[in-house]
């Protein structure tokens, strides 16, 4: 598949603080990709090295097959984390002057935006001043000037931070209709939830380094398996179990176990040992890992561990 961004040692250094450090990774056309981390990772400063807005102390970065520039705006579109709207500008003059700065005549960029604003619910605010928006409305908006263009690549720097659960489901259907219609979708968030229901790949980064880049399969593989079990007797001394700890007080005899299994073994194979050991089984349940535990497995307890919400 073509590499829509690739980035190759990249760092960036402010003064003796290195904010990215050697960071490599590359995203797939039309894939969603998910940029993970705490506040004050990394994640905002690489984007801005994506977008031309800083340079690289060290390394490369090519965005559509180009190195960063203005050129590259005409295909992308961006949420930037700090929203900034002209305050006294009419709502729709906002979405059409976006869209001209990245090529469109006013006419299609006024008709898209448009269609943005009915899609949003906001087709009767469309000559409202923006400083007499909602902030909710206000970040509707915003989305709209990001995705006026019909964007080939759109980069959406930590995009839930502020919404309220209506909108937070609003831009996860046009995070999914984007990569629908054609385009390769990158969003930074250190909120857990959202990436595992929209990333096909995702990126971690800790202290402005990679810990971690792949499906979600894969990242949950570097966790060793666990089980929620239900038995007679404990289940630690089984072949394959790292550890059983008891949940809660046993009833009539049954207890509750949350069960840790050595690295690389299948819960099926514990199963199958359950069965010819004779340990007695009401609940057998493997427990899939979130990708809030992943974090904390490669990152333990480094500073951006506290910043990360599950």
């Amino acid at each position: 598949m073509v590499n829509v961004l690739e980035l190759a040692g990249v760092t960036k250094k402010f003064g003796d603080l290195a904010a990215v450090d050697d960071l490599s990774f590359a995203v797939r056309e039309g894939e969603v990709f998910g940029f993970l981390g705490g506040n004050g990772a990394g994640k905002t400063t690489s984007i801005r090295m994506v977008l031309d807005i800083l340079r690289p102390t060290a390394g490369t970065i090519s965005v559509l097959g180009r190195a960063p520039g203005r050129e590259n705006s005409r295909d992308i579109g961006f949420l930037p984390e700090e929203r900034g709207l002209y305050r006294q500008m009419k709502v729709i003059d906002t979405i059409t002057y976006f869209g001209r700065l990245k090529g469109m005549s006013a006419s299609a960029a006024r008709s898209h935006g448009r269609e943005l604003l009915a899609r949003f619910g906001l087709a009767d605010n469309e000559k409202t001043a923006v400083d007499k928006l909602s902030k909710g409305m206000a970040q509707k908006v915003q989305l709209a000037t990001a995705l006026v263009n019909r964007p080939r690549l759109l980069i959406l720097d930590e995009p839930f931070s502020g919404l309220d659960p209506v909108n937070q489901g609003l831009l996860e259907h046009e995070i999914t209709r984007a990569a629908h219609d054609g385009a390769t979708v990158i969003f930074s968030t250190h909120v857990m939830q959202h990436a595992e229901r929209l990333c096909d790949r995702l990126l971690l980064i800790a202290k402005g380094a990679k810990r971690f880049e792949g499906s979600q399969d894969e990242a949950r593989a570097t966790l060793p398996a666990r089980l929620s079990v239900v038995a007679r007797s404990s289940p630690a001394a089984l072949p394959g179990v790292a550890g059983a700890t008891a949940v809660d007080a046993p009833v009539d005899g049954w207890q509750q176990w949350d069960v840790a299994l050595d690295p690389g073994v299948d819960p099926g194979a514990v199963l199958e040992r359950c069965t010819i050991s004779g340990v007695a089984l009401r609940r057998f349940e493997p427990r899939r890992a979130t990708l809030h535990d992943v974090f904390i497995h490669l990152v333990g307890t480094d500073a951006d561990a506290g910043s990360v919400a599950a």
